[in-house]
């Protein structure tokens, strides 16, 4: 799975830029300490990076930098304002997102990975036909010890966003994925029963998901409560809206089997057992 890397100067954005093949779309997103915004874009990158596979060459990179840190870098691709994102390729810029809109960067990023052909999903060739969004399909997916915890983890000495800018995080938090599963640990290591089972449904339906480790940030923790109406994890989001816990999602596609089917990958047939004499 990939993961969000801090470069902390130019020297170290040169060198990794010349260390990517021509084909690896590079995210690229600028930020800055003081503004509020980059805190939930923040966030919401680390959510789309960890669905996208890690693959040899890079199919996506996933970096960001303090503008203020990397001038002659900002100035080079026109960053006037944070949160700021380019998407490139090569040394050719496909585009760029201003601001803290989920939705449209996670858009953004969906189309451009889908152009850039295929990635690999537990060392198996996939191709963009089989994940509509070159994302990784979470439901096959072997756990590994290195699973990134997805949400920044705080510590209690920092000051706490008052409820409107905990809002704003939450409603574009909540859409960094068609289907986002809020839970306690990671879909390799939950920390409940209640997260395992439906991390285990998810799989069974074969469904493509992001996913937000709840221990990692309690006011996301807390806050997601009072802003879904909903006191319990998991959650499971579809499309920015709240389906429910584990009981809702069984109940969902007892009385559906089709309900998940939108997100779903196909699946490779097995090969066929030839018979024996």
């Amino acid at each position: 799975m990939s993961t969000l890397t801090e470069l902390k100067s130019e020297e170290d954005w040169n060198k990794h830029s010349a260390s990517l093949p021509s084909t690896t779309l590079q995210i690229i997103y600028f930020k800055a300490e003081w503004a509020a915004p980059c805190k939930q874009m923040t966030t919401v990158l680390q959510t789309l990076a960890s669905s996208y596979p890690a693959t040899d060459p890079l199919s996506t990179s996933w970096i960001c930098m303090d503008a203020e840190e990397v001038i002659d870098v900002s100035d080079n691709f026109n960053v006037t304002a944070v949160p700021f994102l380019v998407l490139r390729r090569g040394d050719r810029v496909l585009e760029t997102v201003s601001g803290s809109d989920a939705t449209k960067v996670r858009t953004a990023i969906e189309k451009h990975a889908k152009s850039s052909g295929t990635g690999a999903v537990n060392g198996a060739s996939v191709t963009t036909s089989a994940s509509a969004t070159g994302a990784n399909n979470l439901s096959t997916y072997a756990p590994t010890p290195q699973d990134p915890v997805t949400a920044p983890e705080f510590s209690s000495s920092e000051v706490k966003e008052d409820k409107e800018t905990l809002h704003k995080r939450l409603s574009s938090l909540v859409k960094a994925a068609p289907v986002m599963l809020f839970m306690k640990g990671t879909p390799s290591a939950p920390q409940c029963g209640f997260s395992r089972q439906l991390v285990a449904l998810l799989r069974e339906n074969s469904v493509k998901y992001g996913f937000f480790n709840i221990l990692a940030d309690d006011e996301v923790r807390q806050g997601l409560k009072e802003y879904a109406d909903w006191p319990t994890f998991p959650q499971l989001w579809v499309e920015g809206e709240l389906v429910g816990g584990l009981d809702i999602v069984k109940e969902e596609i007892s009385n559906d089997p089709e309900f998940l089917k939108p997100f779903s990958v196909a699946k490779t047939p097995s090969a066929p057992v030839p018979e024996t004499a």
